[in-house]
C-alpha cells in the first residue's frame, strides 16, 4: 500500500481555496453590522445584528483570481520579504553571517545548550512586543546558518525562531495586535492583568523551550569542524564583517524603534532593511554590480514564501466574497451561551481556535469577535478580561497550526521543513499549551480577574 504524501502547501492552500468556495454555497450568507470605533480606528462588529443577506456564491473561476486579489491586499508583506530577503542575501554574500557564527560557535564551545534558550528568549521577546512573524521569513537563512553550525536541524530552527515568537504573542500581556486591540475593544485599561498573563507567559516559555531542547538532543548530528565557514571571495577581512555585523545589529535597532515609537508599517521596514543591504554589500566589498547580484539571488530564495503569503490570504477573501465570515462567527458563539461560565469560557476558546483558521489577522479577528462576545459574557457573569483570554491564547496558538498563516508557511518553505514534520513536532506541545491556556483561564475566574 503507498504512503500517504503531504501535498505540497501551494496545493495544499489552493485546495483550501476551492474548499472555501465550495462552502459559500452551502453556508448561509449574513452580516453583522459596523461601526467605527475611536479607542481602536476600525470598523466592529455590532453584537446583536447579524442578518441574512443574499447568497454570493464565489465560483471557480472567481476562486482563482482570489488568489492574486490575496496577492495584491498582501502586497506590503510580500515586498517586505522580498527586500529582507535580499538585503539579508547581500550579508550572506559578504561573509559576515558566517563569520559571525563561526566566531559564536567558538564561543560557545562545550556551551551550545544555551543556543536554543537564548534565542527562543529573544524571539519571544519580539513576539510579546510587537507580534513577531513575517519579520521571521527573510531571517531563517541566517538562523540556517547558525543551527547546521551545531548539527541542529531545521525544525529546532523553526521552533526556537517563529515558534518561540508565536508562543510570546499567545502569552503575551502587552502584543499591541492580539492584547492591545482585544483589550480596547472589550473596554479594559492597557496592561490589566499584565502580571497575571506574565506568569503563565514565563510557564509557556518554559514548555516551549524544553520541547523545543528535547526535540533537538533526539535529532542532533556532529556539527561541521570549525573553520569549515565558506567565505566569499573578495568578502574581505575579520574587522570588515565586524562592521557588516554592526551595520545589522543597528539596523535591528532602528527597526524596533520605527515599529514601537514612530508606528512604522511594513514599507518603512522595508525600506530600511533595503538601506542596511546597500551599504552592507558596498562595506562589505561586493560593489554595486556584486550587491545588485546579491539581491536579485535573495529576491529569488524568497519567492516561494511570499507566494505562499498570498495564497493563503486568498482562502480569506473567498469567505469574504461569500458573505459567510460572520455566519461562521454567529454559528460558532451562539450555543456558547447556553452553558455554565467555565465550560462557556473553554467554548470560546474552542470557537476561536476554529475562527482563526478563515480569520488569520488577529487584530481582525478581535474587532469582529470581542463586539459578540462581550455582550454574551456580561449576561453570564463572565469577566471581560476572561473573554480576552480566551481570545488570546486560542487565536495566538493556532498560528502555530493553521495552514493559513502564510507566515508560518513561509517560513517552514525557507527552512525546507515540511508541513506534516512540522505538524508530528508540534502537535503534543500544542496540545499542553493549549492545556496551560484553559488552566489560566480557569485561575482567571477563580481569582475574577479584573
Amino acid at each position: 500500500m503507498p504512503k500517504f504524501a503531504f501535498p505540497h502547501p501551494l496545493t495544499l492552500l489552493v485546495a483550501c481555496t476551492l474548499l472555501a468556495a465550495a462552502a459559500t454555497y452551502i453556508v448561509p450568507a449574513g452580516e453583522y453590522e459596523r461601526r467605527e470605533d475611536p479607542t481602536t480606528g476600525r470598523k466592529v462588529a455590532v453584537a446583536g445584528t447579524y442578518h441574512s443577506v443574499p447568497q454570493t456564491p464565489v465560483g471557480p473561476f472567481a476562486a482563482i483570481t482570489a488568489i492574486p486579489r490575496g496577492m495584491a491586499e498582501a502586497a506590503a508583506v510580500i515586498f517586505f520579504v522580498f527586500l529582507v530577503g535580499g538585503a539579508f542575501a547581500v550579508v550572506d554574500r559578504t561573509g559576515a553571517l558566517r563569520w559571525g557564527v563561526d566566531r559564536m560557535v567558538r564561543g560557545l564551545a562545550r556551551r551550545d545548550t544555551l543556543v536554543i534558550p537564548i534565542c527562543s528568549l529573544a524571539f519571544a521577546t519580539g513576539g510579546a512586543l510587537q507580534h513577531m512573524s513575517e519579520e521571521l521569513i527573510a531571517l531563517m537563512p541566517a538562523i540556517l546558518i547558525l543551527t547546521r553550525s551545531l548539527g541542529m536541524d531545521p525544525i529546532t530552527a523553526v521552533a526556537m525562531s517563529l515558534g518561540a515568537a508565536s508562543v510570546g504573542a499567545a502569552f503575551s500581556p502587552i502584543d499591541p495586535f492580539l492584547v492591545g486591540i482585544a483589550q480596547k475593544v472589550a473596554g479594559l485599561p492597557l496592561l490589566s492583568g499584565a502580571l497575571f498573563r506574565m506568569a503563565f507567559l514565563i510557564l509557556a516559555l518554559g514548555l516551549w523551550i524544553w520541547g523545543t531542547m528535547r526535540h533537538s538532543a533526539r535529532t542532533r548530528t556532529a556539527p561541521p569542524a570549525l573553520g569549515e565557514t565558506r567565505v566569499e571571495p573578495g568578502a574581505g577581512l575579520g574587522p570588515r564583517h565586524g562592521v557588516v555585523l554592526l551595520l545589522v545589529v543597528v539596523t535591528f535597532a532602528v527597526f524596533v524603534f520605527g515599529v514601537l515609537r514612530l508606528g512604522w508599517d511594513f514599507e518603512h521596514m522595508a525600506a530600511l532593511f533595503f538601506v542596511m543591504g546597500v551599504v552592507a554589500g558596498l562595506i562589505g566589498g561586493l560593489r554595486v554590480a556584486g550587491t545588485a547580484t546579491a539581491f536579485a539571488e535573495g529576491f529569488a530564495s524568497m519567492a516561494s514564501a511570499a507566494l505562499l503569503i498570498g495564497f493563503a490570504r486568498a482562502i480569506y477573501v473567498v469567505l469574504n466574497d461569500g458573505h459567510i465570515v460572520d455566519t461562521i462567527v454567529y454559528g460558532l458563539f451562539t450555543p456558547i451561551g447556553q452553558l455554565p461560565v467555565l465550560l462557556s469560557a473553554w467554548g470560546m476558546m474552542v470557537a476561536q481556535t476554529a475562527i482563526h483558521v478563515p480569520v488569520p489577522s488577529t487584530s481582525g479577528q478581535a474587532v469582529l469577535t470581542m463586539p459578540v462576545l462581550i455582550p454574551l459574557s456580561d449576561l453570564l457573569g463572565l469577566s471581560r478580561q476572561v473573554v480576552v483570554l480566551a481570545f488570546q491564547y486560542a487565536a495566538g496558538l493556532c498560528e502555530l497550526l493553521t495552514p493559513t498563516n502564510g507566515a508560518l508557511m513561509a517560513v517552514l518553505a525557507v527552512a525546507g521543513v515540511r508541513y506534516e514534520a512540522w505538524f508530528r513536532f508540534l502537535i503534543p506541545l500544542y496540545v499542553a499549551l493549549f492545556v496551560l491556556g484553559a488552566a489560566a483561564v480557569a485561575a482567571a475566574i477563580a481569582v475574577q480577574l479584573p
